[in-house]
């Protein structure tokens, strides 16, 4: 069992199975956040319905935990690597072109994804289920009262900043780097490395990351032209 933790197979298999979790969290979110251009209220709804239910509250700590134990093997991966190289990583200039740009800044695109995620739970999570918990009110600018459930406020808020709407959609764009290279890794390092599957797997994964992309930006340009429309009327 230690070898899991300790081995190179053993670290990234941890950061196979930390990562397709938080891929199938990221498309559940999508799914979720995508309803608010639909239905605002039924947004709204869905928020009330997770809250700070226990299940909700499980899902935040599991979530949180695979969250961790993917960055945490992430750098020591890193770390590694860099180790094991020594000097020979500036042997070279030449990237071959089978190498992608996002395998060979998957940390960086990590700690822009990090960051994203440091805002996204300070500006939602702090002010909905947090909020929620420790019984306060949140306090929004030029809002008199919001409710710790109404998501789709919180949006509206939010995206009409511009300053967040490029901030957010760089971090989707990150987002869609990480995972366009990640999905395929996720699955070549559980067993399909085989040429044949890894060409495919890597178109499945850029349609994949594009959806999630797509969906994620879809919200933030949406509610950012809805606060372009409001103001002008």
């Amino acid at each position: 069992m230690s070898n899991v933790f300790t081995s190179s197979i053993g670290k990234k298999l941890i950061m196979s199975i930390t990562g397709a979790f938080l891929v199938l969290f990221l498309l559940f979110h999508m799914s979720m956040n995508v309803v608010a251009i639909i239905s605002p209220s039924g947004y709204d709804a869905i928020c009330a319905f997770l809250g700070s239910n226990w299940y909700a509250l499980i899902g935040t700590l599991v979530l949180a935990g695979g969250f961790f134990l993917h960055i945490l093997f992430a750098l020591i991966l890193t770390l590694y690597n860099r180790k094991a190289r020594g000097n020979n990583g500036y042997a070279t200039s030449v990237t071959p072109k089978t190498v992608s740009w996002a395998s060979q800044n998957m940390f960086v695109l990590g700690l822009i994804v990090v960051l994203g995620v440091l805002l996204h739970l300070l500006q939602f999570w702090y002010n909905m289920q947090f909020a929620e918990i420790m019984g306060q009110e949140p306090k929004l600018v030029g809002i008199p009262e919001v409710s710790t459930t109404s998501g789709s406020t919180f949006i509206a808020y939010y995206f009409s900043n511009i300053i967040f709407v490029v901030g957010y959609l760089v971090w989707f764009a990150a987002l869609w780097l990480h995972i366009s290279h990640g999905f395929w890794s996720i699955l070549q390092t559980t067993g399909f490395n085989n040429e044949i599957w890894i060409s495919r797997l890597k178109i499945a994964a850029k349609i994949f990351a594009s959806i999630i992309f797509l969906g994620f930006a879809a919200v933030v340009i949406t509610f950012y032209l809805k606060s372009l429309c409001s103001g002008c009327c």
